[in-house]
């Protein structure tokens, strides 16, 4: 089978509460209609890195789809580094931030139509303590939440939300951070620090507006404090945040150290607490499916 005309369908059988099965039957009647073959590969939480990496050396399939949460579109993610195979999303897990920062739209039909496209940009890859992030992760209050939303059991935006308040009253911040880059080291205090090359939590908070997933650059947020009217202003698009409520530093590497262990989390999955993180960039070595209107915005702006 020639690699060109071959789909490789990457599904985790477990995650979220999406019924699997119908994916499957969508993206096969899908393929089909395009004439394109398909192979599926069901992960099993056991050498799922090594084996989707030997389908696709074997196989060389022109492009790679992914039904799971955050966690399996990472692990497909790094099996297609710094190769010129395409990665679509199905975004079927409890948590979606991935998928948020993308505009990949709800409805699977929709989705599908979107992985299979030809709208698809290069886009950077953040390498945190040498673990691949796509979009962001956080030191301090927000990954208290993480770790408690997880262990709550109750999944999606209701979740988050009835972790929210007893998180805030029980966190141990402020945290002190200690932030080393090519500009110099700088010394904050602040109830979270954001790393982020993308836009938005999964929850849909916008905190990072001017950010961009393929300039090279990523930004490191330092929210100083709960200013609820600043908060409620990251639901839209393009927020003006006040930099009395959060200092932002682009670069291409960072270091950063705290006075004492603090909560710590990347694309929504709970690492425990850190004391020491850094973090660096390397630019346009994934290539992504994404909405058209995603698409023309990023081609823009690198013309300017």
């Amino acid at each position: 089978m020639k690699s060109e005309n071959y789909i490789l369908l990457v599904v985790n059988p477990i995650s979220g509460d999406s019924e699997k099965e119908s994916i499957i039957a969508s993206v096969t009647e899908a393929a089909a209609k395009r004439n394109q073959g398909l192979k599926i590969y069901k992960t099993t939480g056991d050498g799922d890195s090594a084996a989707i990496k030997s389908i696709i050396k074997k196989n060389r399939p022109e492009r790679v789809l992914v039904a799971g949460g955050d966690g399996t579109i990472s692990l497909v993610s790094e099996c297609l580094l710094n190769t010129e195979i395409c990665l679509g999303i199905i975004p079927a897990g409890s948590a979606n931030g991935i998928a948020v920062n993308f505009g990949i739209p709800e409805t699977m039909t929709e989705q599908i139509e979107v992985a299979l496209s030809n709208c698809t940009i290069k886009i950077d890859t953040l390498f945190i303590n040498e673990k691949m992030c796509l979009h962001i992760a956080d030191l301090g209050i927000n990954a208290e939440l993480v770790k408690n939303y997880e262990d709550s059991g109750i999944r999606g935006k209701l979740g988050y939300f009835l972790q929210s308040i007893p998180t805030i009253f029980n966190s141990d911040s402020p945290f002190h951070f200690t932030i080393e880059t090519e500009k110099g080291t700088v010394e904050k205090t602040g109830i979270l620090l954001a790393i982020a090359n993308a836009n938005k939590f999964g929850t849909g908070a916008n905190i990072n507006p001017d950010g961009k997933i393929n300039d090279g650059k990523f930004e490191v947020l330092v929210f100083k404090n709960l200013d609820f009217i600043e908060i409620f202003k990251t639901i839209q698009e393009k927020p003006e945040l006040s930099s009395d409520f959060v200092e932002i530093i682009s670069t291409e590497k960072v270091m950063i150290s705290t006075r004492k262990k603090v909560p710590f989390q990347i694309d929504g999955e709970y690492l425990g607490e850190t004391d020491k993180v850094t973090a660096r960039i390397e630019k346009e070595n994934l290539t992504m499916a994404v909405p058209e209107l995603f698409c023309k915005f990023h081609a823009k702006e690198n013309m300017l």
